[in-house]
């Protein structure tokens, strides 16, 4: 088995030793070509697992990406009328494995991007008790097919997600990962386009486990539809960390933000004093005016950094109330399932 590196930040319990179900999760947007490419690897039995079963979130195809799925043998299809976006699709797969009491579920790609004959390696740490999340580490800088820009962009990206997060993750843009029922009860998503970087953002903010496993990707078969274009794509990735940022860490956004803005503030009243020193009085007092601007968003930063601290502090509240009602409704669902 290829090794894995755990960052560990809470106790997690073991599965080994229970009966375990997993439930695979495709999200495909007009993947009819390649969707039968990814079923057909799936491991269908893997030592300790009691139940694998397969479900395909079909984002709002139109080429017959559901039928197809079915006609594979592929029982639970969920179909969105209309595209939602990825990590729409991804939330409702989490929901439909809540309500179906799997321990843990794995996210996949409908392009055949991702070995799905690793998905035991992917979900071991979890069945051992190590980790609440493992992510599959596609080592971007040895895909061939990935220019040196996007090589590059791949590497920033992961360096400040890990920043933002506490948590060193070396692919942040990975989809293939498997999460527990503990990190699908913890985790909350806002955004609509992703939910790769902000699942890894909020589980490092909620000290959950995370773990990664190398894996090599295989051979590409058609562009990403995530994003319209490499500058689209940094746009909305960081907006989404911006918006994480803001929400789990603003003191470290807004108070950066006013610790400069202050201390450029300063200068213009430093270089004021210096010139009047030297006999110049009276003079360069323009400059002043721009000092007053930056002292300004200086204590207009610190003024929103407490003021988004207090909102965090409340949407902590909100989710850790969120978090045992899903618990709850967890537990009614296993409840449910055993005598069903």
């Amino acid at each position: 088995m290829s090794p894995v590196r755990h960052y560990t930040s809470r106790t997690v319990t073991s599965v080994e030793d229970t009966p375990v179900k997993v439930i695979v999760q495709i999200p495909a947007l007009n993947e009819a070509n390649t969707l039968e490419s990814v079923i057909s690897t799936i491991p269908r039995t893997i030592p300790g697992v009691s139940e694998l079963s397969i479900i395909v979130i079909d984002d709002g195809s139109t080429d017959g990406t559901a039928d197809l799925a079915r006609t594979l043998g592929v029982t639970d299809v969920i179909v969105h009328r209309a595209n939602r976006g990825l990590a729409e699709a991804f939330r409702s797969g989490v929901d439909y494995a809540l309500t179906h009491g799997a321990d843990i579920l794995v996210n996949t790609d409908g392009d055949n991007q991702y070995p799905q004959e690793r998905i035991p390696d992917l979900i071991r740490p979890i069945m051992s008790g190590e980790a609440d999340v493992v992510i599959g580490d596609r080592r971007t800088h040895t895909i061939a097919h990935f220019s040196r820009r996007k090589k590059f962009l791949q590497r920033f990206g992961s360096a400040v997600v890990s920043k933002v997060s506490g948590v060193a993750i070396p692919d942040a843009a990975s989809g293939f990962r498997a999460y527990s029922r503990h990190a699908m009860i913890q985790l909350n998503l806002v955004t609509k386009f992703s939910y790769t970087v902000e699942t890894i953002i909020q589980a490092g903010q909620k000290h959950l486990a995370i773990a990664t496993i190398p894996i090599q990707t295989n051979p590409k078969m058609r562009e990403s539809r995530l994003f319209r274009s490499t500058p689209d794509h940094v746009v909305r990735s960081a907006l989404s960390i911006i918006r994480s940022l803001i929400m789990y860490r603003p003191y470290l956004l807004f108070g950066n933000a006013g610790v400069i803005l202050g201390a450029l503030g300063l200068i213009p009243f430093i270089r004021f004093l210096v010139l009047t020193w030297l006999g110049n009085d009276g003079q360069y007092l323009q400059s002043l005016l721009v000092g007053i601007a930056l002292l300004t968003g200086s204590l207009l930063s610190f003024a929103l950094g407490i003021i988004a601290d207090l909102i965090r502090i409340n949407r902590q509240l909100i989710e850790d109330s969120l978090a045992l009602q899903k618990a709850h409704q967890d537990e009614q669902s296993l409840s449910d399932n055993r005598r069903g």
